[in-house]
Parts: structure tokens; C-alpha cells; sequence
């Protein structure tokens, strides 16, 4: 059959798909300016969605991957092609989140100088050739930043202060990284406030919920007050792993039965978005060598 040829490059400012509606119409999710919280009882498929999102992330050239992951199995497979990794360390997560909360701060100055206020795909200027008005992308690249069993690194590991920190500077980039394209996508059994403090989880815009044990668990994933309106994640069978309840900021949930990659999948993906990334890093720095100074 022959090699098979790339399709068009993938972008986080797209919507990105991640399955299927209860109608069989598939179901897409638009991440930038967003963040999204993922709950549910242990073997709900919360690491099938996160890993989906992971792997279209890898391969979208404008941004780049954060991914801490406390059992190191569930996104180890794509530390090659991420720009950071942590695994078990909440040393080291608390260096990388502050390391991002400074970069986030860094690029509200700019913004600031700019009179601009988020970060946009591509922003307009003159050519330096020609004089004139082109698009080009804009210099921040977004960061996706991935985060499975949020509750080792809050709860479990660490002392107390450590635990303390880390989710204060969560909240932090949760809260005021949008606009400097900061995407935080967490993963957690039930996140309860001994878990992720309530200020912290009503900052998600996207939530889902996959199977929870009762309905008071499904709404501390989707928000109080939807199990009695008929939306409970524990009326989802324990034998449809995948599937669960989506709901958007200010919408109402949805059915959903997320895409599963296995591991041999996903080995796959990110060996080539590894070699992906390699590739355009390396074309970009030859391209920002050949832009005047003055550009």
C-alpha cells in the first residue's frame, strides 16, 4: 500500500474530537481558553479520555505538553514528546508549576505592553518585505498541561505544606492561565474538597463525569443540583467504561462514550509525534534566524 501520507496538521485552537453522542454523532470539545476537570470511579475510563487528549495534543505543533503523572504508566508513554514530565515527585511538581506560574505572569506583562489580552492562533503585522499585512502566528505557544490522580500530589504525597502549595498553585494557573494559553486537564476518582478545594473545581468550564458509586459523587464532578434533575453518573453501567456525562460552562450534560486508544495505539502516536515535534522545533529556530531583528 506504501507509506501513508500525513494529513493536515493538527491545531489546539481546533475543537478537538474525543467520541461520541448517544445519537452516534461524534462529540468535540474546544480546550483553548478552557480547562477540564475529569472524575469518576476507578476503571470509568477517566485515563481513556485523558490519554485521547494527550495524543491529539502531541500532535498539534503549536503548543506544547505538560504532563505529571503520580503512577508515571498512565502518560508515560508520551514523555518523549512532552516538554516536561513528573512523576512521583511533589518536589518536582511544585518546581514545574512555579516555573509556569512565572512564565504566566511573564507573558500578562507582555500582553499588557501589547494592550493585547489573550492569546490568539495569529495575529496581524507588516511584512518586512513587502510593508504589507500579514498574518503570522502569535509568539506564545499554549501549554496543555496534563494531570492524572490529582489527588496523589493534593492529598496523599508530601507533608501537608507541600500538599497545600501545590494546590494553591493549581488553582492559580487554573484561574488566571486561560488567557495566556495555559490548558490544565486533570484527572481524579472523586474530587471532593478534601481532594481539590471547591474554589478550585468551580474554575473548570469542562467537566465530565464518568460512572460514580452515587449521586452525590457525580455532582461534585458536574456541579450540585443535576442528579435530581436526572443527571447522575451513577446511572451509568460499570460494564461501558468510556462512558459518561459531559457538560460545557453554563450548558447542560451530556451522554458521551469517549474514544479509547490501547497501549499499542498510543506507543504509535507518540513515536511519530515525537519525531513530529524534532522536526518543527528545529525548522522554527531556522525561521526565526531568518526574520530582521526589526520584525
Amino acid at each position: 500500500m506504501g507509506p501513508v501520507k500525513p494529513g493536515l496538521p493538527l491545531s489546539i485552537f481546533d475543537p478537538v474530537p474525543i467520541g461520541i453522542d448517544e445519537f452516534g454523532m461524534p462529540v468535540l470539545i474546544r480546550l483553548i481558553w478552557r480547562n477540564l476537570l475529569i472524575g469518576g470511579e476507578p476503571g470509568a475510563g477517566k485515563s481513556a479520555l485523558l490519554n485521547v487528549l494527550v495524543a491529539y495534543a502531541a500532535l498539534c505543533a503549536n503548543c506544547r505538553l505538560i504532563l505529571l503523572d503520580g503512577k508515571q504508566v498512565e502518560l508515560g508513554q508520551w514523555r518523549k514528546c512532552a516538554d516536561a514530565f513528573v512523576g512521583p515527585n511533589i518536589v518536582q511538581a511544585l518546581v514545574l508549576l512555579t516555573k509556569l506560574q512565572k512564565m504566566m505572569d511573564n507573558r500578562y506583562a507582555f500582553l499588557l505592553d501589547c494592550e493585547r489580552r489573550k492569546v490568539v492562533e495569529k495575529i496581524q503585522t507588516l511584512s518586512p518585505v513587502t510593508g504589507e499585512i500579514i498574518w503570522v502566528p502569535d509568539a506564545f505557544l499554549p501549554y496543555v498541561v496534563a494531570i492524572d490522580e490529582i489527588a496523589y500530589y493534593s492529598a496523599t504525597i508530601g507533608d501537608k505544606r507541600q500538599r497545600e502549595e501545590f494546590a494553591a498553585l493549581l488553582r492559580d494557573l487554573v484561574a488566571r492561565g486561560r488567557a495566556v494559553g495555559i490548558i490544565v486537564i486533570a484527572a481524579t476518582q472523586r474530587p471532593s474538597s478534601d481532594i481539590i478545594p471547591t474554589s478550585l473545581r468551580d474554575l473548570f468550564a469542562w467537566r465530565f463525569a464518568g460512572r460514580c458509586t452515587n449521586d452525590s459523587s457525580s455532582d461534585i464532578v458536574l456541579g450540585h443540583g443535576w442528579a435530581q434533575k436526572n443527571w447522575s453518573a451513577n446511572s451509568i453501567s460499570p460494564n461501558n467504561p468510556g462512558a459518561g456525562l459531559l457538560i460545557a460552562e453554563g450548558g447542560s450534560p451530556q451522554l458521551v462514550k469517549t474514544a479509547y486508544l490501547d497501549d499499542r495505539t498510543c506507543a504509535a502516536i507518540a513515536a511519530y509525534a515525537a519525531d513530529m515535534r524534532a522536526t518543527v522545533t528545529a525548522a522554527d529556530r531556522r525561521a526565526l534566524r531568518a526574520v530582521p531583528a526589526a520584525a
